[in-house]
């Protein structure tokens, strides 16, 4: 199954739980501790929304966007910034201020990957693809 949204953040504990609530929520989710390991993830499978922190080592948010708009295979993926810092970034869809609360994370989500969206499980219902 293709990963409708990949969450990019290079605190651990904050990272799981982001994707533990999307998985909750019935998405299917891949992580990322950093830029490069996020751009990696995209090019073998392109999710349909990322949920991106500004600051990381080795390649931060910013420096991910500039990188998603120069290829042409990521250029048009919507970029939900999770961030700390306030105000907006330059590029992205959607900005999300830590601490996120669930509800907002799920309306920022939503917003780009709907209930009905390819491969997106319905809360409780086995599909045979998680069979």
């Amino acid at each position: 199954m293709s990963t409708q949204v990949l969450v990019v953040d290079d605190d651990d504990d904050l990272r799981e739980a982001l994707a533990d609530v999307l998985r909750d929520a019935g998405y299917t989710v891949g992580t990322a501790a950093n830029g490069r390991e996020a751009m990696t993830a995209m090019r073998e499978d392109p999710p349909l929304v990322v949920l991106l922190d500004l600051m990381m080592p080795m390649m931060n948010g910013w420096e991910v966007i500039a990188a998603m708009a120069d290829d042409p295979a990521l250029a048009a993926i919507p970029v939900c910034v999770v961030s700390a810092m306030s105000g907006s970034a330059p590029a992205a869809a959607h900005v999300l201020s830590k601490p996120v609360s669930v509800p907002a994370l799920l309306e920022a989500v939503g917003r780009y990957c709907p209930p009905d969206a390819p491969g997106r499980r319905k809360r409780g219902v086995v599909t045979p693809a998680d069979a």
